[in-house]
């Protein structure tokens, strides 16, 4: 059941640190259930880091996170089970199939039917015919398929997508872009996409967030058009600082 105005992330005064170097300066960061966030920053700002506290890969230095009102250092095997997660850099079996790939991580996951979950996840990404070929054979925009269909055999609530258009070709972003679309209108995923590129965030997201140096320096909705004709991040940050 559906619980309503529930957020899927909240962030308070979430501070990173390594060593003498601080990498998250005190983020608040709402994202509302049933969004398409995207999380803009160039290489370095921190957009990584942050997924890597809200997935609980690493705890934060300071401040709180939740997923789905779920504290991620608390409550940290609840939210594993809660979330999905694509890192920029797909970790699958080369010499194995998808369908072998999504099975060992059905299992890993708890799924019961994983038969099942295997042919739905595959079916809601159009990649039924990639069941029985190696991985090894793919090419990046495959993968990346096989990933996705990995994060979400569970049924997620919040999927994370650290920059998932890296290294693909035109036709691969493409699928990707409507496979996002997707995964939100028909399954109700709230989608957490870290990326550089903000033409890819024009056209998908629903809700921004920009990121420089370790600072959140905008959230908005995109229904707002506040930057209805830039062509890159630079041009934001410009826009930001002349206001």
């Amino acid at each position: 059941m559906t619980v309503a105005f529930m957020n899927a992330i909240e962030l308070e005064n979430l501070t990173q640190r390594y060593g003498d170097a601080t990498v998250l300066h005190g983020i608040d960061l709402t994202v509302g259930q049933g969004e398409i966030f995207g999380f803009l920053g160039h290489n370095g700002a921190g957009k990584t880091t942050t997924i890597h506290v809200l997935t609980t890969l690493i705890p934060a230095s300071s401040g709180t996170a939740r997923v789905c009102e779920l504290d991620v250092v608390e409550e940290r095997l609840e939210v594993q089970r809660t979330i999905g997660y694509l890192p920029e850099n797909v970790r699958l079996y080369d010499s194995l199939t998808a369908a072998e790939n999504l099975r060992f991580f059905a299992r890993l996951s708890g799924v019961e039917d994983v038969p099942r979950a295997i042919d739905e996840a595959l079916g809601i990404l159009d990649c039924r015919e990639l069941a029985d070929k190696r991985v090894g054979t793919f090419s990046k925009g495959m993968r990346q398929r096989i990933g996705i269909a990995q994060a979400i055999l569970h049924r997620p609530k919040v999927l994370f997508l650290d920059e998932p258009t890296s290294g693909l070709d035109p036709m691969g972003v493409r699928q990707l872009r409507e496979t996002i679309v997707r995964l939100n209108a028909e399954l109700g995923i709230t989608i957490f996409m870290n990326t550089h590129l903000l033409s890819e965030v024009a056209r998908v997201c629903t809700t921004i967030g920009v990121l420089a140096e370790g600072e959140l320096i905008y959230q908005d909705s995109l229904a707002q058009k506040r930057f209805p004709d830039e062509a890159s991040l630079e041009d934001i940050y410009v826009r930001l600082e002349d206001r």
